[in-house]
């Protein structure tokens, strides 16, 4: 394993994503120069070169700067520029899971795993250790609202950090305290089927350190498997729910929405009803990730009130049921929803958060294997929204073989009321032309999206 403690400095090839500028954050804080490289400007590229981060657009050879480490993200292919470059002077080329035994190594680490939730429950667990004190370095999946950032050296012994299931990343962590909030078949480019997902997970589990704690939800069939076969076998188990359960420990009751956005629920430790908490973040789904954070403080010796203080601060992440805009009354809200199940549950929050309202869901599928593995799924996940628009299939890393189209799936999704976009440009203008007073317009994927959502908003801002 490598010593950080000899690394001068990294250089990061697609330091623009999420993990990985969250990755460069950390190493700053610790004292290490970073720079890196994306093949585009974003959000997150000019919030790091604004915090002293340099980033080169395009790559490079020369990027490389003096860097005696580089690190790359999973959507670097091998002949990069900078990764051949770096290789042919002899430097250590890692990926993430690579790196992230050697960064988290001699902390408590709390590692937040699950197909659906993660992001959110780790920037949850990161106010909760941050509201009592105890100062955690952290390296959360999306740009946390509260603190604008979305990783952090701490001076405290804890790591919260988001368990990435992709390309078995999470199996680098030794955790302390590991949640799991679910676990369903995706990512079909690193699991054959939902066994080796399973496999997966349960390999994280085992890595938990000896004395340490599995925190899972007991709602989800393959989470409460795995759990109860880990327990099984010694390890210490809390089980969290919405639903009645023999050995749950926190429980999720009368979940109903508030006139904060969010949701309220009634929290119940055992057999003890111990109070209410009223989130900002709406959805039902969102009371049962705060479970799992009760459940860090049980374990953590947090208190109720400081516990509880956390989560009804917490405004969210970017790109989980993120506010874009609310133009004469139109509401665009983006959210990185990219499975049947993540779908379901945003709508259904939509639903619930502006009720009588016409709901327009704005899905960009994101990469062709994950549309075909979940073809079926997919196409009945749009029933709690009024108007349904495809647009053209995010690629990422794979290449379009021409079977599939935004046009193909919107003759295939089972709705009333679908459409397809050729073109994001499209999209803009159709949505534009088509918003009415009192819609709720909602883009989901996990690419492109966010960008048709913030043009829209500008667009109806001039149309205005």
């Amino acid at each position: 394993m490598i010593d950080l403690q000899q690394v001068r400095e990294v250089h990061i090839v697609g330091i623009g994503g999420a993990g990985m500028s969250a990755i460069a954050r950390v190493l700053q804080g610790k004292g290490i120069r970073v720079h890196g490289s994306d093949q585009r400007h974003s959000p997150l590229t000019d919030a790091l070169t604004a915090e002293g981060i340099p980033v080169a657009i395009g790559h490079a050879a020369g990027n490389l700067g003096r860097a005696d480490l580089v690190l790359i993200s999973s959507a670097v292919r091998e002949d990069n520029a900078e990764v051949q470059a770096a290789k042919q002077q002899g430097l250590q080329v890692l990926d993430r899971p690579q790196f992230l035994g050697a960064l988290t190594a001699g902390y408590d680490v709390i590692a937040i795993a699950g197909a659906h939730g993660k992001t959110t429950v780790t920037g949850m667990t990161t106010l909760l250790l941050l509201e009592a004190g105890l100062d955690p370095t952290y390296i959360v999946g999306g740009v946390m609202a509260d603190l604008g950032t979305n990783g952090h050296a701490g001076t405290g012994k804890h790591f919260v950090i988001e368990a990435d299931e992709y390309r078995n990343t999470f199996l680098a962590l030794k955790p302390a305290i590991a949640v799991v909030t679910n676990v369903e078949f995706d990512h079909p480019d690193s699991f054959p089927s939902e066994r080796f997902v399973r496999m997966a997970f349960g390999n994280f589990v085992d890595n938990i350190r000896p004395g340490g704690m599995l925190i899972a939800c007991n709602d989800d069939r393959l989470a409460h498997a795995i759990a109860a076969s880990y327990h099984a076998n010694g390890g210490n188990l809390m089980l969290y729910g919405q639903n009645e359960g023999v050995g749950l420990t926190w429980r999720a009751l009368n979940i109903r929405a508030n006139e904060r956005g969010g949701v309220s629920f009634t929290a119940k430790l055992g057999a003890e009803v111990v109070g209410d908490i009223h989130l900002r973040v709406p959805g039902d789904y969102n009371a049962v990730n705060a479970l799992a954070v009760l459940g860090v403080a049980q374990v953590l010796k947090i208190k109720w009130a400081v516990a509880r203080a956390a989560l009804e601060r917490f405004s969210g992440t970017a790109r989980r049921f993120e506010m874009l805009g609310d133009v004469d009354g139109i509401v665009v809200i983006d959210d990185y929803a990219h499975h049947p199940t993540q779908i379901r549950n945003v709508l259904h929050a939509a639903r619930q958060r502006y009720p009588g309202r016409r709901i327009v869901a704005v899905w960009e599928p994101h990469t062709f294997s994950r549309v075909k593995a979940l073809h079926a799924e997919f196409m009945t996940a749009f029933a709690d929204a009024d108007r349904v628009f495809v647009l053209p299939i995010y690629a990422a890393r794979e290449v379009d073989d021409g079977t599939l189209t935004a046009d193909i799936l919107a003759q295939q999704i089972k709705h009333p009321s679908v459409g397809a976009c050729v073109t994001l440009e499209e999209a803009i203008y159709r949505l534009t032309e088509q918003a009415q007073p009192g819609d709720v317009i909602l883009m989901l994927g996990a690419g492109n999206e966010y960008i048709v959502g913030k043009r829209l908003v500008l667009e109806l801002e001039r149309t205005s």
